[in-house]
């Protein structure tokens, strides 16, 4: 499994609504497509829920590596971005675990989605990383048992070494004791849209 991000920073005076009429008619494209495991058609708009930009950034979950690079690079719909926005860079994580979340059945298209970014601690010591992994997987696992929880992803970034705790859910986290709650490293976006051909067939769990 792959996850994907591009983000494409709009001015301050942007009008948001074009970019959500851009995700209406864009959105059916790919509520089916094979290989996809979802997208998450993800906006933050300036001043709301602490963000300093308004944004869209949309964020994927792939089963197959052969749907993805069609995307990219095969007419798969990354051509629309490029025309419209010019090439972004697409950031790439490997996923280390999925699991679904108790709002999962409830709630088909959850509001809000966190995104934590975090360094991989450096370690002389070769199996401090699968520690580090094995712990970051068993909070996710954890956060994943909250009932506003749909989906929570953990994923690696090998050439920057930074783990990605990605969680789709029902509310903004705002309680202290809460792990997903925003912070200096966590962004919060809302979700007009999810598409999730094939979420339900991504393996539950850690991936490794």
């Amino acid at each position: 499994m792959l996850a994907k991000q591009y983000e494409i920073t709009l001015p301050a005076d942007y009008d948001l609504a074009v970019i959500r009429r851009r995700i209406e008619a864009g959105a059916p494209l790919l509520d089916d497509r094979p290989g996809l495991g979802l997208k998450a058609w993800l906006l933050r708009e300036r001043g709301a829920d602490g963000s300093p930009v308004n944004q869209y950034a949309p964020f994927y979950v792939w089963r197959s590596d052969g749907a993805a690079a069609r995307f990219l690079v095969g007419g798969g719909g990354f051509e629309n971005i490029v025309r419209d926005f010019g090439r972004p860079t697409v950031r790439h994580w490997t996923v280390l675990a999925h699991f679904s979340g108790p709002a999962r059945a409830a709630v088909p298209v959850p509001p809000v989605a966190t995104r934590r970014l975090s360094t991989v601690p450096t370690d002389p010591d070769p199996l401090a990383l699968a520690a580090h992994v094995e712990r970051a997987t068993e909070e996710v696992r954890e956060l994943a048992r909250h009932p506003e929880v749909h989906t929570a992803v953990l994923a690696l970034d090998p050439d920057r070494w930074e783990l990605l705790r990605f969680v789709l859910r029902t509310a903004v986290p705002a309680a202290p004791d809460d792990p997903a709650a925003p912070d200096g490293s966590t962004a919060v976006f809302r979700v007009p849209h999810l598409s999730a051909p094939e979420l339900s067939a991504l393996p539950e769990g850690r991936a490794w």
